[in-house]
């Protein structure tokens, strides 16, 4: 007996919303990542984009545990020699919260075409306003132990 596989017109694309406020970025980032890659549905399939829509609101309120705030730092290079510029957590907080955010859930998928593809089904934003009520998104409960 064969496995049957999902097809891409059959796959049924859901929207939910996630409060970010109060959790830790870690644990959120994982369950995001696992959900955009659609692995919490039993049609899983690797090669194929089965995950939902995930819209983040209030990326500013998340938290970093122990002494990361000071201590994590995130790196760019501009591509020059002695280009490298350094900026730790709580800096990018304040400054950009959806890119801290977006860099944990980016950097727990795999390398390839395909997760860049989901990655775009990533919705982050500031406060707690989003444009998508269209789409009807529900609400998510991420549970952090």
């Amino acid at each position: 007996m064969k496995t049957p596989l999902p097809k891409v017109n059959e796959i049924q694309k859901k929207w939910f919303v996630v409060d970010a406020s109060g959790k830790v970025l870690g644990r959120l980032a994982t369950q995001l990542a696992t959900r955009l890659r659609g692995k919490h549905r039993p049609d899983f399939t690797p090669h194929l984009d089965t995950g939902d829509f995930i819209i983040v609101v209030n990326a500013e309120k998340v938290k970093l545990t122990g002494s990361k705030l000071d201590q994590k730092l995130y790196h760019r290079h501009s591509g020059y020699l002695g280009g490298l510029k350094s900026v730790n957590a709580r800096t990018m907080l304040e400054k950009k919260p959806e890119d801290v955010i977006r860099l944990a859930v980016k950097r727990m998928m795999p390398k390839n075409k395909l997760a860049r593809q989901q990655m775009k089904k990533l919705k982050i934003y500031k406060g707690s306003n989003h444009p998508h009520q269209a789409q009807m998104p529900e609400p998510l409960e991420i549970v952090t132990r």
